[in-house]
């Protein structure tokens, strides 16, 4: 992802109804865990690690590129500049790996995958979001520099592969997935958009309201997943 848009999205995730939601997501996630040391892999501008710091963990924010690094740390996080296919970390030594939309922006995620394995300490979480469906597929993915978009079939595999059970497996942004996919057949970039509040807000409720509905298990616009590593 160029260094605008890393600049973009940190400008927009406090306020924007994708980002926000996502952060609630995540806090769920965490339920029933007991805060200790984190990764936060592909922070960007950090808003997920600080999830994990209002939450008692000790995350750093790992981001490969320079601009997402330096957003971090001008926000006060503990920053570490890395790939994520070759993680600067002890094997064993993380409680907690965060992957929120970064595993599509890698060649070789099996690599990536195998190498949160050997961080995580025995018992740890992994938890992953994806953009779901190669239908969606848009000029918004190759915009943000995506390689692929994952179905149920190959997440699920890449995590097997890496020596991961799936604990949970669910969709979101299920609502408003028709009109995710009749707007990127109309836009030629990417659609990270300061919108105008009013539609901010009844985007909000939509995606709020899902959280109520039988809806985890339908075709949505990303695949969130829990997952331990195999012992």
């Amino acid at each position: 992802m160029e260094g605008t848009e890393v600049r973009k999205l940190a400008a927009l995730e406090d306020t924007h109804w994708w980002y926000r939601e996502r952060r609630h997501l995540l806090a769920k996630s965490l339920d029933g865990l007991r805060p200790g040391d984190a990764l936060d892999i592909g922070a960007a501008g950090g808003g997920n690690t600080r999830v994990l710091r209002e939450l008692g963990w000790r995350p750093v924010a790992l981001e490969f590129g320079s601009e997402g690094a330096e957003v971090a740390h001008e926000r006060g996080l503990d920053t570490l500049r890395a790939d994520a296919t070759r993680l600067p970390l002890e094997d064993g030594s993380i409680d907690l790996v965060v992957a929120f939309d970064i595993l599509e922006h890698i060649e070789d995620d099996d690599l990536a995958v195998s190498e949160v394995r050997r961080t995580l300490r025995r018992g740890g979480t992994f938890l992953v979001a994806v953009p779901a469906d190669p239908r969606l597929w848009s000029a918004h993915d190759e915009a943000v520099d995506h390689v692929r978009r994952y179905t149920r079939e190959t997440l699920s595999s890449v995590l097997h592969r890496g020596g991961f059970d799936i604990v949970d497996m669910t969709s979101w942004n299920v609502l408003l997935r028709p009109v995710v996919a009749m707007r990127r057949r109309k836009t030629s970039g990417s659609d990270l958009d300061d919108l105008h509040p009013v539609v901010n807000a009844g985007l909000r409720a939509i995606i709020t309201a899902e959280r109520y509905l039988p809806v985890r298990q339908l075709p949505g616009v990303s695949l969130l997943v829990t997952a331990r590593p195999r012992r």
